[in-house]
This record gives structure tokens, C-alpha cells and sequence, in this order.
């Protein structure tokens, strides 16, 4: 009998804890809303190295962003001039910032590979770097969203459960108590 009335406890405990309600964080210590995951194809990047520079390209639709840093510091390069070709096309480049530069094409770019040049003259270097930019359709992108994972069915289900469990519990502790008074047991 003594068991019965543990397990009644321990289950009145369980359903009594997930009930509790949660900590919430006070004022300054909650991070804000959790930022929004993003799905989807990533932008189209091409890169060109030498022994003296990095160059990473971004095209989105029709335009572009080049960004140029020294290959053994990563740190941009300042007053640099960049000629760019796309597929035997000169690309005339705007400076934005040190080692940051923009372009706006006539036309989107035509999915498949596309060939890169880059010249670039900064100070008394000077150097051809060369690479490829690799285009699909937008189709051949189509990628399925991630799914988040919806909690809430089971923490419904866990819920229900604890209650169910918890009032197994409080019966058996009822009939316990019951039988108990029937008996008339002195102590």
C-alpha cells in the first residue's frame, strides 16, 4: 500500500511541475525576438586570387558588388582601380569604399558559366586575377523551405498526459484513503 501511494505522489509531483509556470526574463535580459532564419538560394559569387589580391564578386539581378582585399591580410585595398570583364564584357566599376566596389549591368546575366578578368592597379602593384561565375536557373535553384519544428502538438500531448497521469494518481490515493477509513485500523 505504502508503494501505491509513492507512485500517487511522484505523479501528483510530475503533473505539478509541468505545470509551473515558466521563467520569463525581467526587463533587459531577454535577447529580443530570435532573428528570422532565411531560406532560399544564396546570391551568385565569383572569386579571383593572385599572390597580391582577393577579389569576391556578388551579382544580384543586375547588379554587382566586387570587393577587394589583400591576399595576406584580408584588409581592403585602398585606392585601388579594378577593370572588370564578364564574359569578354567591360564592367565599368564604381568605388563605394576602400576595397568596395558597384556596377550596374545593361542585362541580367544568362544562366551558365561565365568567365571573370579583373585587373587591378593599387600603388605600385598591379596584377590579372581570373575566375568563373557559375549561373543556374532559377528553377534548378527552387529549394524547399526548411520546416521549422512545431512544438506545440507535443507539448499539448505532454500536457495531457501529465494530467492524466496526475489524476491516476489522486484516485489512487482516494480509494487508498478509503480503504483505510473502511478497515477502521487503530494505530
Amino acid at each position: 500500500m505504502k508503494s501505491t501511494h509513492t507512485l500517487a505522489a511522484w505523479s501528483l509531483a510530475a503533473v505539478l511541475a509541468g505545470l509551473a509556470p515558466q521563467t520569463l526574463a525581467g526587463d533587459g535580459h531577454d535577447h529580443g525576438e530570435a532573428p528570422a532564419t532565411t531560406a532560399g538560394p544564396a546570391l551568385p559569387r565569383f572569386t579571383a586570387v593572385s599572390e597580391l589580391f582577393e577579389l569576391v564578386g556578388v551579382v544580384n539581378g543586375k547588379n554587382v558588388t566586387v570587393y577587394l582585399d589583400h591576399f595576406a591580410d584580408n584588409s581592403p585595398v585602398k585606392d585601388a582601380k579594378v577593370d572588370l570583364e564578364l564574359d569578354g564584357k567591360a564592367v565599368a566599376l564604381t568605388p563605394h569604399a576602400d576595397g568596395e566596389f558597384g556596377a550596374t549591368l545593361e542585362e541580367t546575366l544568362k544562366p551558365g558559366v561565365v568567365s571573370v578578368t579583373a585587373t587591378v592597379i593599387a600603388g605600385q602593384d598591379a596584377d590579372l586575377l581570373a575566375g568563373e561565375l557559375d549561373l543556374h536557373e532559377t528553377a534548378a535553384e527552387a529549394h524547399e523551405e526548411v520546416a521549422e519544428l512545431d512544438i506545440k502538438p507535443y507539448a499539448i500531448g505532454a500536457g495531457a498526459g501529465g494530467l492524466v497521469l496526475g489524476l491516476i494518481g489522486w484516485i489512487v490515493l482516494r480509494k487508498g484513503n478509503s480503504r483505510n477509513r473502511s478497515t477502521g485500523g487503530a494505530a
